[in-house]
């Protein structure tokens, strides 16, 4: 179990029932499910280069780290072997493989958590990608920055607001309650920078149709555009956030009913694919 300080104070140590307690706590489940599987969505098959996967022909995600500043009970990566996948110390592998795939113009800093590295770190990465003349987007998944706001420092505003490439940042905020006065300022000093979020579907959580309103509503008073809505990764030991389809598509249904099409995340399930599927 790893819970930040910063993510611990916004919990109700009042509320068993909490929603973001809900995320970190181990729960033995009951219900397990022969379709969970260690790693669901096959990374380790999709690496061509160690610290490198590439499932969608124009980008490849890189294992920037095997640090994340929390520990998600639903991580579809917390069985991932990150022995030797590290794209900082395989880089010129890592390059070779992107210069000789010139339809790729995406790299997707992933981990672990991209900003479990020091802004210098992060900063020479972003440099190395730079020098890649067909890259031309730079998209940067991140937790850490809801989880633990004081890691968006001036250094790497800066980073990410003047590098040449296109940016587009990644939150991963499951519930409205994660959004904190501290992030809500450090992430507005964000800007010419395209903010996205990726929520996950979890039973007990966010599976409601006014949680789910909430949130896209409060991304969006910040500058945020709810960009994917995540059903589970079938990941053993998290059978109990599983929702039904016919109840996602329902809630999903529902919000679309209720907000503004801009405010409606996309439905998706993330397999084993050369895309995403929408629900």
């Amino acid at each position: 179990m790893k819970i930040p300080l910063e993510f611990a104070n916004l919990i109700d140590k009042n509320n068993p029932d909490d929603p973001l307690l809900k995320q970190v706590i181990p729960f033995r489940s009951a219900q397990k499910q022969a379709e969970f599987s260690l790693s669901p969505l096959g990374d380790e098959d999709n690496s061509p280069v160690a610290g490198l996967i590439h499932k969608y022909p124009n980008r490849v995600l890189l294992i920037t780290s095997r640090v994340c500043a929390i520990h998600c009970q639903y991580c579809f990566r917390q069985n991932f072997d990150y022995s030797g996948h590290d794209a900082m110390s395989n880089w010129l592998a890592i390059e070779d493989y992107i210069r000789s795939h010139q339809s790729i113009n995406e790299v997707i800093l992933s981990g672990g958590d991209p900003l479990s590295l020091s802004d210098e770190k992060l900063a020479q990465l972003i440099r190395n990608i730079e020098n890649i003349e067909h890259i031309k987007i730079l998209r940067v998944h991140s937790r850490s920055m809801v989880v633990t706001p004081s890691r968006i420092t001036d250094k790497l505003v800066k980073l990410l607001t003047k590098t040449a490439l296109k940016v587009v940042l990644v939150t991963h905020i499951n519930h409205a309650n994660e959004v904190s006065e501290v992030f809500i300022q450090n992430i507005g000093n964000f800007t010419n920078i395209t903010l996205l979020n990726q929520s996950v579907l979890l039973k007990g959580v966010n599976d409601d149709l006014g949680t789910l309103e909430r949130l896209s509503l409060k991304l969006f008073d910040i500058g945020i555009l709810p960009y994917y809505l995540h059903m589970l990764d079938k990941v053993k030991g998290a059978e109990h956030f599983l929702i039904s389809d016919e109840r996602a598509i329902q809630l999903h249904q529902d919000l679309k009913n209720s907000l503004s099409g801009y405010l409606v995340p996309k439905l998706v399930r993330d397999e084993n694919l050369k895309s995403k599927t929408w629900i």
